[in-house]
């Protein structure tokens, strides 16, 4: 199969994922009597190469989401000449927060007061702004399990939020959660959209919600995600990067 062959087949596998999630988020949509208008859909491309990333914004997605930065940082750097927003969605270390502050337009993954200090000096460094979201820990499991996730208790979540919003080079965005493995993801969802609200008493703009993967965005949706965080629906299952 000759290149130009197997890149037109790329791209109509990621317009038909594409096509697919859409369909789902405008049914999710309609059933929770919410405007499609209202949601952004995030291309999660970890373990995806960057020419998925540019057929992807040839097909108009592109909020682009990666979880580590040895992989993000390159591919970021291929693509610089695309209009495209990085979502940093991942456990992020505080070593690698001046890395991610150079590339990264939205951090998800906001959890503890240290990364907010490191993430504000690489901002302010890099002479960005950069909107952080509060990572919300909406696991019951073991501690360890829920360190392994990352996430703030519900509880802590405003606390850490007038921290972002007062830090020099950052942006108070919302709060982000991933739901609980193996169990119903609407309380889950449920709880993150209480803790948005309150957040919201304080800080208005502070309006996304991301929450919501490929198994259970249409729950998230219905307790009001704003910001979607797809991977497999749209690109498939995990590959190997092949540039």
């Amino acid at each position: 199969m000759t290149e130009e062959r197997a890149t037109e087949e790329r791209r109509a596998e990621l317009a038909e994922g594409i096509a697919g999630v859409r369909a789902r988020i405008a049914a999710a949509c309609a059933a929770a009597g919410r405007d499609e208008s209202e949601i952004t859909l995030i291309a999660v491309t970890k373990t995806f190469p960057a020419s998925d990333v540019r057929l992807l914004a040839g097909l108009g997605l592109t909020d682009i989401g990666e979880n580590r930065d040895q992989e993000a940082r390159p591919k970021a750097a291929e693509c610089a000449d695309l209009p495209l927003t990085w979502h940093f969605v991942g456990r992020l270390q505080t070593n690698k927060a001046n890395a991610v502050a150079g590339y990264a337009d939205v951090v998800h993954s906001v959890d503890r007061p240290r990364l907010v200090t490191s993430l504000s000096n690489a901002a302010v460094r890099a002479g960005r702004a950069l909107r952080c979201l509060v990572q919300v820990s909406l696991d019951e499991g073991t501690p360890s399990e829920v360190r392994e996730r990352g996430g703030v208790p519900p509880v802590d979540a405003p606390a850490l939020a007038d921290r972002i919003a007062e830090a020099d080079g950052l942006e108070l965005g919302g709060v982000m959660a991933v739901a609980p493995l193996g169990a119903d993801p609407l309380p889950a969802f449920t709880r993150l959209s209480e803790v948005a609200a309150r957040l919201r008493r304080n800080h208005p703009a502070a309006s996304i919600v991301s929450a919501g993967m490929s198994g259970d965005l249409e729950q998230a949706i219905a307790c009001g995600a704003t910001h979607l965080r797809v991977g497999t629906a749209l690109l498939g299952g995990r590959r190997a990067i092949v540039r």
